[in-house]
């Protein structure tokens, strides 16, 4: 839900404002993350429910790899294809930071106690 959100707002973004805001092949930066957003989440997320020290490193490794790939990614699109570099940085940055804050929501809503007092 929080993806279809997201790409609403930069679907919206790109249909008023055009290029000046939206870098064009947005998309493809967009599905990246969302996809490497969720691989991060789900490995995450099954390091939280193993528990123990495993929750740990599983959460930060998967935080770094994404980290890695996402500016390699960044790296390989600026080389090989020729956009505008300011729009793309503005538009993968908040792009990137959107899906993490999310990551972080989730993440930390797993791991609050239930509250067992009736």
């Amino acid at each position: 839900m929080y993806v279809s959100l997201l790409g609403a707002v930069a679907f919206y973004l790109e249909r008023t404002k055009g290029e000046e805001w939206i870098m064009p092949g947005y998309w493809l930066v967009f599905s990246f993350l969302a996809v490497l957003t969720w691989s991060a989440f789900v490995f995450s997320w099954i390091g939280i429910k193993k528990g123990g020290d495993f929750s740990i490193y599983s959460t930060l490794g998967a935080m770094i790899v994404k980290l890695l790939v996402a500016m390699s990614f960044a790296l390989i699109y600026l080389t090989k294809i020729n956009v505008d570099k300011m729009i793309f940085v503005i538009d993968f940055i908040s792009t990137y930071f959107f899906f993490s804050a999310f990551e972080m929501w989730a993440l930390l809503t797993n791991l609050r106690h239930p509250n067992k007092s009736k």
